[in-house]
């Protein structure tokens, strides 16, 4: 059922941003740019997508077919996740191309944090944080999208700060957030592999949350 669920999404929910902001993840080729600000955009074509799907009644049209109310709060996140992987891939070639093209003394970020294995491993976190706040909170009430939103945008946020904070102060891991791959490149694998497991794990709890509290919503 959430098979049929997910292509309902992608044949009635898609907006124009979802597609379109997956392109963001060429930002990684401005120079001295925030990069993390990829993943908010990400973030912000959920907003469209769930704002769209409430002023044309999308929740109670589909919870009206005989399906579970906890299959459609689920297909819904499942449709966001995918886009959610696009972006990450493409930001990893994207920085792969980055680093093959350019010299070393180029990739460095002088504004925030270089694009490197380590920074997909934060863009993975930044999205699990975004998952985190944002589906529980609109599948407790659909009908309020943006207060969720802003809540979950000021977390990544913030998170962005810190590691702009941390680039610039922390000497222990200046190293890994500034210089370019292969420098540092087992630390690096282990954020991306720590951001990845965190993403899945936030995800995951989000999505159970949200089945739970949309199936008691009275819609």
């Amino acid at each position: 059922m959430i098979k049929q669920l997910l292509k309902k999404e992608f044949i009635l929910c898609l907006h124009p941003t979802s597609v379109v902001f997956l392109l963001f993840a060429a930002f990684v080729f401005i120079p001295n740019y925030p990069y993390e600000v990829m993943f908010f955009f990400s973030g912000l074509s959920v907003f469209f997508t769930c704002l769209l799907s409430r002023e044309n009644g999308d929740l109670p049209f589909t919870c009206a077919m005989p399906v579970k109310k906890k299959d459609v709060a689920a297909a819904r996140i499942l449709y966001f996740c995918i886009f959610q992987a696009i972006l990450l891939i493409l930001a990893g070639v994207l920085t792969a191309v980055k680093q093959t093209c350019l010299p070393s003394e180029l990739q460095i970020n002088l504004s925030g944090t270089t694009v490197n294995t380590a920074f997909l491993g934060f863009g993975a976190l930044l999205l699990g944080i975004f998952n985190i706040i944002f589906f529980p909170a609109y599948f407790a009430d659909p009908n309020k999208v943006g207060k969720p939103f802003v809540i979950a945008v000021t977390a990544q946020f913030a998170l962005i700060f810190v590691l702009i904070v941390l680039r610039f102060s922390v000497l222990a891991l200046a190293g890994v957030l500034i210089m370019p791959d292969p420098a540092q490149m087992g630390i690096k694998a282990g954020i991306l592999a720590a951001g990845l497991c965190a993403y899945g794990a936030l995800t995951a709890w989000s999505c159970a949350l949200s089945r739970r509290r949309f199936d008691k919503f009275d819609l």
